[in-house]
């Protein structure tokens, strides 16, 4: 992290490295994202389980982008998706293995209690799970991002990994991990300054880093 940024987000606001968490990646992956351009900057994971964001998501592109970084990290990140789409034969099967993690909005919990429950099991059993999660929801520009990061992160206790998924510099890059405060002015403060600088395939459809209103704050 830069001068600036170190001023910004103080370091008791951080977990700091070294990360003991690494997977081996896979070679074949490694080798499609230089041929593409591309870079991970990946240091590690601090604990076995948390939520990562990945921002910004304007472009079919991101997906496709994301899931090679992941593979070539080795990392088994799951990420939120309908659960209609796991009911389709093949289809269904092949993003679960992928990593979806249906959203089920029947729940009496509703999808973040239901989801801080399934970390709470993983946490007591000492087992790996990191979500990766894009605040807007949407590839279509937003006026700010959706809760459900931070209520899960809140509400699991969870650290909370920015990670950059930067156009410009053709990089991920796992800026750092956050412990949240509970104060979401404050936190959302840190957060946009560890995204300064960060450009997404279509810079038009950025969203501006700040909650999105109550009304339109759907998880």
């Amino acid at each position: 992290m830069n001068a600036s940024k170190e001023e910004a987000v103080p370091e008791s606001a951080l977990i700091p490295g070294p990360h003991p968490f690494q997977m081996k990646g896979h070679i074949w992956a490694a080798w499609l994202l230089k041929l593409i351009g591309w870079r991970v900057d990946f240091q590690g994971l601090p604990t076995l389980q948390g939520v990562a964001i990945v921002y910004p998501h304007t472009s079919n592109w991101d997906f496709c982008t994301a899931m090679l970084c992941k593979w070539t990290m080795g990392l088994p990140l799951f990420f939120w998706c309908k659960d209609s789409l796991l009911k389709i034969p093949l289809f269904g099967s092949w993003v679960r293995w992928i990593g979806g993690v249906p959203i089920d909005r029947s729940s009496s919990r509703g999808v973040v209690g239901a989801m801080v429950e399934v970390f709470a099991e993983h946490q007591r059993a000492d087992k790996f799970l990191w979500i990766g999660l894009s605040p807007e929801g949407t590839r279509k520009r937003t006026e700010g991002w959706r809760s459900g990061f931070y209520q899960l992160a809140m509400g699991a206790n969870l650290p909370l990994a920015v990670v950059h998924l930067d156009y410009a510099k053709k990089q991920m890059k796992f800026e750092g991990f956050l412990k949240l405060s509970g104060d979401v002015e404050l936190d959302y403060d840190r957060i946009r300054k560890m995204y300064e600088g960060v450009e997404g395939f279509h810079k038009d459809k950025v969203a501006p880093i700040r909650p999105l209103p109550a009304r339109e704050n759907i998880p």
